[in-house]
This record gives structure tokens, C-alpha cells and sequence, in this order.
């Protein structure tokens, strides 16, 4: 369980491919800290660490993590959002983020508003019922937001300062494809008005 609150970002520094898994090697000064076993959301994707090697973390992503999310779109060199679960005792200053990815979207404009940065996405329609409360949550790319306004098919969001520095979103061009987690409390009121 995350918060959608990003702690660094690591540099992609190796991929190795290994039958229809994949391994990236991360550094970032959060690898220290880490232990084997633990569950690390890069990018809002849940993974495992399975080695550490100094400031290198290890993950595997299996054939299913790479068809679902924006992972077999890196490259070295990339820079990945991380950020350790929760602790029960902590603050919950995002939203609730179970780091599984519920689809992919893509940048579709970014705006820079002298201060702030509007950045629109579109995604599948068939999704939208999950989007469609306008300041609900998002998470994108492991990033929780707030939606400001939202369509079929599509939504924007808006960012500050703070978050375009310490995250992805510096980095995030119109084309690109992102992570989508939609908020979990709206997914099961979608589901029970459903039947």
C-alpha cells in the first residue's frame, strides 16, 4: 500500500532481459535503505526488491507487469518515481495506492501556466466511470493528484512547483505514455452501482 507521495527518483542504469522477464537496476539514494523483500513502487508499479548492490536496487518485472504499464517503454538512463509502502503509523498525505496499474494513458498537451503546469491524458473510454468525479484522486505514474476536470476519455490535472521538480513530471512531454492507477474507494462505488 502506497500514498502516492514520490520520495526520490532513481536513474535506470542497467535492463537485463531474461526469457519474457525483465530486470532493471535503479540507482537513487533510497537503495541504502532498502531490504530484500520489499515492496517499491517505481513509476506507481509495485515490484520486489530482489538484490541491492550499493546505491543499485534490483526489480523483475514478469511478462504481465511489462503488457499492463509504461516499464517496457524505459530506457537507460530514465529517470523512475520510487516510493517505499506505507507505514501504518504515518501520515497519509496522497491517497490510498495499491500500486497496481490499471491502465495506461498517454500526454496529450501540457500547459505551462506561469507558475503551475495543466498536463491533459487520454485513456481508454470504456474507463472513464472511474474518473469521472471532478477533485477526486489520481495516480499517475505514482504521483497522486487531484483531477480537475475529466471526460470521456480523457482528464487533466494540475501541478505544482514542488511536484514538476521532484518528480517525472519535469520530464513528461505531450505523446508520452504514463501509468494510471485509478482511486480504489471509486472503483468498488463503480463496481456496487454497476449491479
Amino acid at each position: 500500500m502506497f500514498t502516492g507521495i514520490i520520495e526520490t527518483i532513481g536513474e535506470l542504469v542497467k535492463i537485463e532481459n531474461e526469457g519474457t522477464n525483465t530486470h532493471f537496476s535503479i540507482s537513487s539514494k533510497l537503495a541504502p535503505e532498502l531490504k530484500i523483500d520489499q515492496s517499491l513502487a517505481h513509476n506507481g508499479v509495485c515490484l520486489t526488491v530482489v538484490q541491492i548492490n550499493g546505491a543499485v536496487h534490483i526489480v523483475t518485472a514478469i511478462e504481465e507487469t511489462l503488457n499492463k504499464t509504461n516499464l517496457s517503454d524505459l530506457q537507460l538512463g530514465d529517470s523512475v518515481n520510487l516510493e517505499r509502502c506505507m507505514q501504518m503509523n504515518g501520515r497519509l498525505d496522497g491517497h490510498i495506492v495499491q500500486g497496481h496499474v490499471d491502465t495506461t494513458g498517454i500526454c496529450t498537451k501540457v500547459e505551462n501556466r506561469n507558475g503551475s503546469w495543466n498536463y491533459h491524458f487520454q485513456h481508454s473510454t470504456e474507463l472513464s466511470e472511474y474518473v469521472t468525479v471532478t477533485k477526486g484522486s489520481i495516480c499517475i505514474n505514482g504521483v497522486s493528484l487531484t483531477v480537475v476536470n475529466s471526460g470521456e476519455g480523457d482528464f487533466s490535472v494540475s501541478i505544482i512547483p514542488y511536484t514538476y521538480e521532484h518528480t517525472q513530471f519535469k520530464h513528461l512531454q505531450e505523446g508520452m505514455k504514463v501509468n494510471l492507477e485509478f482511486d480504489i474507494l471509486g472503483k468498488y462505488v463503480a463496481k456496487l452501482m454497476n449491479r
